[in-house]
């Protein structure tokens, strides 16, 4: 018998860009109009199948950074990989997720990660689109456009990061 694998996930981003309700969509299947702020940390899990195996991945859904606070980054301990929520009705969280870019970095190396530009499914407000972002993270970074919503992508999203995680260190994106 196979022996499961476990990685961690750290989401990390603004408050309210949607890091809670893309865990309950990806994990429980259902989206919650309620806003609730995490303060700290809340952990969950969920097992996938990635590469011919059992995956269990453990999501740790990090607090919000905003002008007051920011996530401890000693919460990034040991995470396989992690992902970047920005919602795409405000594009100033775009700039904050770019220190916790750095953050993640510093604390993990080159370990891999996702963008994930949340919120799609409020198409009148949306004012930050793929095409709206840099060049450079265009061509180097992996990003998706999702909705904890309607579930756009979010399954897509996950996977995609654990195969990255799941690949040799030579095929990681930086």
């Amino acid at each position: 018998m196979d022996t499961l694998i476990s990685k961690k996930i750290c989401l990390l981003g603004s408050f309210s860009v949607g890091k809670t309700s893309l865990t309950r969509q990806f994990v429980h299947s259902i989206f919650n109009e309620k806003y609730h702020t995490t303060i700290g940390v809340k952990v969950d899990s969920k097992i996938i199948h990635c590469n011919d195996q059992d995956i269990k991945l453990i999501i740790w859904d990090l607090e919000g950074k905003d002008e007051f606070s920011s996530p401890s980054p000693s919460y990034l301990r040991g995470a396989s990989g992690y992902i970047l929520v920005a919602d795409s009705t405000r594009p100033q969280t775009f700039q904050t997720l770019l220190e916790l870019q750095k953050m993640a970095v510093e604390q993990l190396g080159n370990q891999p990660f996702i963008l994930l530009l949340n919120k799609t499914d409020l198409v009148s407000e949306q004012h930050l689109k793929f095409d709206d972002l840099p060049p450079e993270i265009k061509q180097h970074w992996t990003v998706f456009e999702t909705s904890a919503r309607t579930g756009k992508h979010v399954e897509l999203a996950f996977k995609k990061l654990t195969t990255m995680m799941m690949a040799p260190s030579l095929e990681q994106k930086s």
